[in-house]
Order: C-alpha cells, then structure tokens, then sequence
C-alpha cells in the first residue's frame, strides 16, 4: 500500500515510455506528489517547482500563440496541467516546507493559492480574447466563472503556523476565512463543518495535528458528441438509450453558426471528468492502543477539481467544435473531388470512409492528468501529554470494515515541535 519508493523508482525509469517530451509538466507531478509521499520532501518540492514552472512557462505561451492554436487539438499541445493541480501543489510544497521546518517558505505557497484562486477566471478571459480574435471564430468565445475563491485546506494550514509561532491574531483571521469558506461556497462546502472551537484555546497539553488524504482525484473520459448542421445553425447532440433499448440522439445545444449549410454531420469528443470510487467510511486516530479521535472532512479535492474545470469547459467544447467543423467541411470536399474522379461504387465509399476515420482520429479528447493528487482531505486534532506516543491511523469502510492501518510508529511530542503528521490511503 505504501511503496512509494517502488512506486518512485518504476516512474523514472519508464519516464520515456509513459511521458513524452510534451508530458513534462505531467510527469513532474506525478513524481512530485509520489516523493511527499515517500518523505523525500525535497525532492518533492525540486519535482513540484518544475512543475509549477511549466504551467506558468506554458501559460505564457498559451495566450501568445491562441489563434494559432485554435485549429490544434489539446493531445498535441504540451499538457500545460488542470488549474486544480496548479493550486494543490502549492498545499504539497506547503506541507514539505512544515516538514523541513521551512515556515516562511510554507507562507509563501499558501499565499500563492490565494492568488491563484483569484486570478483564475482572468487567466482563462485571456485566452478567450485571443480566440476570439482568430479569423476562425464563428461564435463569441467567453470563460465560465470562478466560484472558488478561498480553501479552507489552505487557510487550515495557514492558522496552524500561526498558532505554532504565537501568532493568534492572524490565525483567528484564518478561523473567520475557514468560517466563510462554508458559507460562500457551498457548492465545494456541502459537508459539515469541522469543529475548531478549542484550537485556538490554551492548553497546558500538547495540541497534536492529524492531516490524512484518501482516495485518488478524479480522472478524464472521453464524451462523444454529434454536430448536425441547419442553415447558419449548428445543432449539438448526444446519444441516449431508449425504452426499446435503442440509441437515438438527444439535443444538448443549438449554436448560431453563420455561413454553415445545411446537411452536415461529424463527431467529435470532449473531455469530462469524473469521481474515482472511493470506499471510505471513517477515518480514527488510535493514541497508545486506544482510539481519540475521529478525523472530520476539511476539503475535498475532487469538488474543487470539478467546480475549477468547469471555467475552462465552455473554451475547450467550442474550440473543439470550431476544429471540427473547419476541418469536417475540408475532409468533405476532399471527398466530394477524390469521389468525382472514381467510378467505382464500391471504392468511393472506401475512399469517403478513410476520409471520416480520418477525421475522427483527429478529435479524440486530450485526457492526460495527473494521477497522483487525492481526493479529500481529514483532519483532527488531540491534546496529549508531552513525550513519546504510538500512533495509528486506521481507515475504515462505509461498512465499518477495517481496510488499511497506517503505522506511524513511536513519535516524540513536544511543545516545541510543530506536531503536525500526515497519513495517507490512496486506495
């Protein structure tokens, strides 16, 4: 369950296999998340600055080379990362800056997630301007809007530094934005809030911080969608099962496509994503052979990776249907010439099928994403005598069936140290 350096050592040395040259950014977080997990905190952070660097580095590209870009599939281009994965490795680095006693390194990743979060919506606008500059546009380009401003995981661990230092002024402002967080965005914040109501109060015992993340962040499918075409009009469609157990196509949008004619069909496909299964019921701390605590929900990162993907979505299903259409109408007067020239039935169908095949294996969705994240985030904190204590953190189904026991061994606990641990079950 927990050889990351197996795990670790399998990714580099198939680095060319599985990562291409345009994967860079893909593998970077890939290794990065495997080496938090394996303690190597440094090589963590060396892996997610790559990263980081990449995304930003390709960002940059990205708006520069929009209108060309317009007519290219996402496969083709260098995966420039998902905007979840952008925020999320600045909470990771946080965590390996705690580990190496690094606070004010942490502060600053922190700090980046807030900016993050709110130039989001910005950062696409941009890219929508540009498009709608291209002489291929046909209909007004526009990004979704951010709903997400604020984490409640990254405020978490904003407030716990604080409070390491002193600082209970600042981690109270901290308490108040974790407070907001449910109230401002409920649709990431549907669970019940956990309960912080001692954190901040004085204890002559030592406040001992649990942090586990389980289960895997969601993955990409591909959509299959269909374009029939009217006279200036464009008609999106999907295929749905009916009673008799047929498919039949089901109309999901009407778009106003000037100068379309009439008569015209292509497929196309676009990327969705979607929530892994996850098993887990509860999640406890055992103290010295006795259970404390149960660990409460702080974050899921799969809401948060839903609700971010959801700001680019609009850009990438109208690029994909511009590149379609564009590339569908010159596929069919390439047929419609090569036909012209064959007199045989039964060789201008192969040659009009070719022609399609051609065409479909063009759009295939761009699926790559990082496989690494999590998928939530549960806290839990306990009061203990100062010294050594044997934890144990045990994961249990929705059954109440015991899946996995992460040993945390004998560890000192001290009012001098920050006492702060993580645990993971990626199952």
């Amino acid at each position: 369950m927990h050889n990351y350096k197996d795990a670790i050592s399998n990714l580099e040395s198939a680095k060319e296999k599985f990562y291409s040259k345009k994967d860079r950014v893909l593998y970077y977080l890939d290794l990065g998340m495997l080496c938090h997990y394996d303690k190597q905190y440094k090589k963590s952070n060396e892996m997610l600055d790559k990263a980081e660097q990449g995304i930003d580095e390709l960002f940059t590209k990205s708006v520069s080379r929009a209108t060309a870009s317009l007519l290219l599939n996402d496969n083709v281009l260098e995966y420039s990362g998902e905007d979840y994965e952008d925020i999320y490795l600045n909470i990771f680095k946080a965590l390996n800056y705690i580990e190496l006693d690094l606070f004010d390194d942490a502060f600053v990743e922190i700090r980046k997630i807030n900016n993050k979060l709110s130039q989001l919506e910005q950062k696409h606008t941009k890219i929508a301007d540009k498009f709608n500059l291209s002489k291929n546009k046909k209909t007004n380009f526009k990004a979704g809007k951010n709903k997400f401003h604020n984490s409640a995981l990254g405020r978490y661990l904003s407030m716990l530094l604080y409070r390491i230092e002193g600082n209970l002024d600042d981690a109270r402002i901290d308490l108040k934005k974790i407070d907001e967080a449910w109230k401002l965005q409920s649709q990431i914040y549907h669970h019940s809030k956990p309960d912080f109501s001692n954190y901040l109060k004085l204890s002559k015992k030592v406040k001992v911080n649990f942090i586990t993340f389980v289960g895997r962040a969601p993955e990409k499918k591909a959509k299959t969608l269909y374009i029939h075409t009217e006279k200036n009009l464009i008609i999106i469609s999907t295929t749905k099962e009916n009673s008799t157990h047929k498919e039949s196509l089901k109309t999901l949008d009407t778009i106003n496509w000037y100068g379309i004619q009439e008569g015209y069909h292509f497929k196309f496909q676009l990327p969705i994503m979607k929530k892994r299964r996850n098993n887990i019921g509860v999640i406890k701390v055992v103290v010295d052979g006795s259970e404390v605590k149960k660990m409460e929900l702080l974050e899921s990162l799969e809401d948060v990776a839903l609700e971010t993907f959801k700001v680019k979505k609009t850009l990438i299903y109208l690029k994909t249907i511009t590149r379609t259409i564009i590339k569908g109408l010159a596929t069919q007067k390439g047929k419609e010439k090569l036909v012209e020239k064959i007199n045989n039935p039964l060789l201008s169908f192969a040659t009009r099928m070719v022609a399609d095949v051609a065409i479909d294996a063009t759009e295939n969705a761009d699926l790559r994403i990082s496989r690494f994240f999590p998928a939530k985030t549960f806290i839990g904190e306990i009061e203990l005598e100062s010294g050594i204590h044997h934890f144990k953190v045990e994961y249990y189904s929705k059954s109440g069936e015991l899946l996995f026991t992460d040993d945390l061994e004998k560890i000192e606990v001290s009012s001098n140290k920050t006492n702060i641990f993580e645990s993971f079950y990626l199952n």
